[in-house]
């Protein structure tokens, strides 16, 4: 796969995203918050830092654990109706994630500590079955993505994490660069266009280093998780993408 070229440095909001818009995302972003501190500390996922020694590659999650049919297990929904929107599947022996989301805009996060410096490439596979109607991730009133993943790194509780969003864009071209949250989610559309929605794609991105440019930070810090979010809210309409292998390597 031919990766995208490494997208323009932003420092404003792009025009056109409404303050209704940056106000949900920073809704979206200070639940994560709490949900990802929460499910760290109760089920014990403070994971000790990555060594020369260790391995090559961490399977953040490839849902081989999950159950047919339900949410994901140790995957936590930012809201109830999520768990409805997210559910296990199996094809051709291998479990992915499936997203069909009806008129709503709800992530699903799992909570995931490891070294940004240790393991800075992420990959994992991705379908987005059905983009949401009109969407254009530029404008507010339709800002909406049919398979976005993001990778959450801890920031100041009351504002939620800082995080690396990367969408695969109906209609923005891939390299460009978007935020909301205030600047706390930086965006980058990673995949465009429909050619190739109906297969499983490929996706390796450097989270470490996108973290360092668009945050504007040298220090290589730790995640605290992966979320994903398939939505169809602005406008309303339905959107469905699946996931599968989240992983994290040397390089």
């Amino acid at each position: 796969m031919v990766l995208p070229s490494r997208a323009r440095a932003l420092d404003r909001e792009p025009e056109g995203i409404g303050v209704d818009v940056r106000t949900r995302e920073a809704q979206r972003m200070r639940a994560f918050g709490r949900i990802i501190v929460e499910a760290l500390m109760l089920a014990g996922l403070m994971a000790l830092p990555a060594t020369a020694q260790g391995p090559d590659c961490i399977v953040i999650d490839d849902f081989s654990t999950g159950t047919v049919g339900q949410f994901p297990t140790e995957w936590k929904a930012r809201k109830d109706e999520g768990r409805e929107v997210y559910v296990v599947l199996e094809e051709g022996g291998n479990r992915f994630l499936r997203a069909v989301s009806k008129g709503l805009g709800i992530q699903a996060a799992r909570a995931y500590e490891w070294g940004l410096q240790e393991y800075p490439v992420l990959t994992w596979s991705r379908r987005a079955r059905q983009f949401p109607e009109s969407a254009d991730e530029r404008k507010g009133a339709t800002n909406d993505s049919g398979a976005s993943l993001y990778v959450l790194v801890p920031h100041a509780k009351v504002r939620g994490p800082k995080a690396v969003k990367y969408i695969w864009s109906e209609r923005v071209p891939v390299g460009e660069r978007l935020s909301s949250n205030g600047g706390l989610t930086q965006v980058r559309v990673q995949r465009s266009g429909r050619d190739g929605a109906d297969a499983w794609q490929e996706e390796r991105v450097n989270a470490r280093d996108d973290y360092q440019q668009f945050f504007k930070e040298s220090a290589a810090p730790r995640a605290a998780g992966i979320a994903v979010l398939t939505d169809g809210d602005e406008p309303r309409s339905t959107a469905s993408g699946d996931y599968a292998n989240f992983r994290a390597g040397r390089g």
